[in-house]
């Protein structure tokens, strides 16, 4: 099979879909693998080094999709990508179709087998796909959200923790986790670590038996209790929401009427923005303008925050796809019922029921 990986054309987008050590595999098994020049640039990969295990170098974005039977890339196509895409095309890459509604309409009328790396999942329930990327976007969340507090940043002036001891004239800082996955359990025990009043909120009691278990000092709370919730967040600093429906657009868990009950200058990172966000107040930004304020609430809805780390992120997430690639490559789509269980669209119909 030709498999092709475009340069990645979002604003501050530096990701690559896959490493020259992974298209070698690739290259190994027999395949063709097509790299447009400068994609993996942002990643801190040249040209040269895709040239030296075999990958062709294509110098642009229309030659690189004219030529290739599968496109993988790491973000959604954006509108002046969607024309270059052809009827009978596979496409493997992050969609998060259940929030993008016109995006869907236009992959429908390209004909495209279209297949989320989002909602791959595995008999047991991982994600083994958006596994790595929400473990950077927990842990990014939990450093933003901090920095975000402070006054230079437009926040309250707090530092969480305050100087690590006991003072009950200091504020230590009111932090909540919306959702305990694998995002939320990153930015969570990232937040712990800084000595602030750490609350979780999830509806599954088990998960949250577990994490404390683990984390003995962090509070867990029943999200299925809107009045609970609602009165936390009346003295709540730092709100990351990292509510996940696979596949499904976000519940907006958080009221706007919740939002402006809110101490003023509190901070929001909604990290299932991309998912349409938890937060009823979010809407999505990009790293040129990444913040809004909201009700005197300081709001972070960055859709792609793994972007900023493009090294680590590219090279985590090669890893992970790779088995996948390699299979869909090999011709077994079809036969592979996790991989079958990830395709959205088809033909021009939509085949993963969260869209329906």
């Amino acid at each position: 099979m030709i498999i092709g990986i475009p340069k990645e054309i979002r604003a501050h987008e530096g990701r690559v879909a896959l490493t020259p050590a992974a298209c070698a595999r690739l290259v190994s098994e027999g395949n063709k693998v097509c790299v447009e020049s400068m994609a993996g640039l942002g990643s801190g990969y040249q040209d040269t080094e895709y040239a030296d295990v075999g990958v062709d170098v294509i110098p642009s974005a229309e030659g690189l999709y004219k030529a290739s039977d599968l496109i993988v890339k790491v973000k959604e196509p954006q509108f002046e990508e969607v024309p270059r895409l052809q009827s009978g095309q596979l496409l493997f890459c992050y969609l998060h179709l259940a929030a993008e509604q016109e995006l869907t309409n236009h992959l429908l009328k390209s004909g495209v087998t279209a297949v989320g790396f989002e909602v791959i999942q595995l008999a047991d329930g991982r994600l083994p796909l958006l596994a790595p990327m929400s473990i950077i976007a927990g842990r990014l969340a939990a450093h933003i959200g901090t920095v975000l507090l402070h006054g230079h940043s437009g926040g309250k002036g707090l530092l969480l923790g305050a100087l690590g001891f006991d003072d009950k004239y200091m504020d230590r800082g009111n932090v909540i986790v919306l959702g305990a996955g694998n995002a939320g359990e990153v930015a969570m025990s990232e937040l712990l670590r800084t000595g602030a009043n750490v609350y979780v909120f999830d509806i599954n009691m088990e998960r949250l038996r577990a994490l404390k278990a683990t984390y003995p000092a962090i509070i867990t709370c029943d999200a299925k209790s809107s009045d609970l919730l609602r009165e936390h967040l009346q003295y709540c600093d730092l709100l990351v929401g990292a509510v996940l429906v696979p596949g499904r657009r976000s519940p907006k868990v958080v009221s706007h009427k919740m939002v402006a009950e809110m101490p003023k200058k509190s901070v929001i990172v909604d990290i299932a923005i991309d998912q349409g966000g938890c937060v009823a107040t979010s809407c999505p930004t990009h790293w040129d303008d990444p913040t809004f304020v909201e009700e005197d609430i300081l709001h972070f809805c960055v859709t792609n925050m793994p972007g900023a780390v493009a090294r680590t992120s590219t090279q985590a997430l090669s890893v992970a796809i790779l088995p996948y690639v390699s299979a869909i490559a090999a011709g077994r789509l079809m036969q592979d019922p996790v991989l079958q269980g990830g395709i959205y669209l088809s033909g021009g119909e939509i085949k993963y029921s969260g869209l329906s």
